[in-house]
């Protein structure tokens, strides 16, 4: 059996007592206690939940949520469908949708409370999996479909590029498509830049759950990155969680007030 934890949906290759990725600081282990599952159990205990958020772009989970809640976002491009962060359920109706739609050509994930059961998914679909080799002490279960890249970028697509950004984990990663919002460019960005209530800023934290802030060296960088790409809209973690416009100047507004407010 792969455990899953319950907590943050991490799957790992052999039963365990502890779970790296809650015990880290930036996530957490319940005062109840660490609690495990599996993906068949998972399976049977919650339903698939399919819903478009964008133009090209749908939202995958289940109901009723599990561990940290994302949603997966899948992208059908020009040059070929892409599956972007993941969440733990997997299921024959997620599967079919999918190919129903062309397949995808590859996974990629921007963090490691993301990485959940990437290789269920990478099987299923018998893609590979691209991590940033800066985080790969958090891999839960090697596998073979998983490609380790470095450096700032990754081209995976005609028209999308993997971008690190070292926000939240040292791998930390968004996915730019260019070719978004009828060409006005899409930033996918997990929670590397969250986007947050108040949808004329986004956020940039070292732990969420903790309130720990990122700092200041790496959001400057990120937001100097940021700066050679051109994007209208930004696709956080969470159901509806979308900068619908202006998300370059969101992201750079956001970056400068950010920096104000540490100095």
């Amino acid at each position: 059996m792969n455990p899953i934890c319950v907590t943050c949906g991490m799957q790992y290759a052999s039963p365990r007592a502890d779970c790296p990725i809650c015990e880290d600081e930036r996530q957490y282990v319940p005062p109840s206690g660490q609690r495990w599952t599996d993906f068949a159990t998972l399976r049977a205990e919650h339903e698939p939940l399919i819903k478009q958020e964008g133009e090209g772009i749908t939202g995958i989970a289940c109901t009723p949520k599990f561990g940290i809640g994302q949603r997966a976002l899948f992208v059908e491009t020009a040059s070929g469908n892409f599956l972007w962060d993941l969440t733990a359920y997997l299921d024959d109706t997620i599967a079919e949708h999918i190919t129903s739609r062309g397949g995808i050509t590859g996974i990629a994930i921007s963090h490691p409370h993301y990485y959940t059961t990437c290789v269920e998914w990478a099987r299923a679909f018998d893609v590979p999996v691209y991590l940033h080799e800066g985080d790969r002490e958090w891999i839960g279960r090697p596998d073979e479909r998983i490609e380790l890249w470095s450096g700032e970028t990754k081209q995976v697509g005609d028209d999308l590029t993997l971008v690190n950004l070292g926000v939240h984990f040292t791998g930390g990663t968004v996915l730019h498509w260019s070719g978004g919002e009828d060409g006005r460019g899409a930033l996918l960005s997990g929670d590397i830049v969250q986007v947050i209530p108040d949808r004329r800023f986004v956020a940039f934290m070292y732990s969420y759950p903790n309130l720990i802030p990122e700092r200041p060296s790496v959001v400057r960088r990120a937001a100097e990155i940021l700066a050679g790409y051109r994007f209208d809209a930004i696709y956080g973690a969470w159901w509806d969680a979308v900068v619908r416009q202006d998300g370059y100047d969101v992201v750079q507004r956001s970056a400068k007030r950010y920096l104000e407010f540490v100095s």
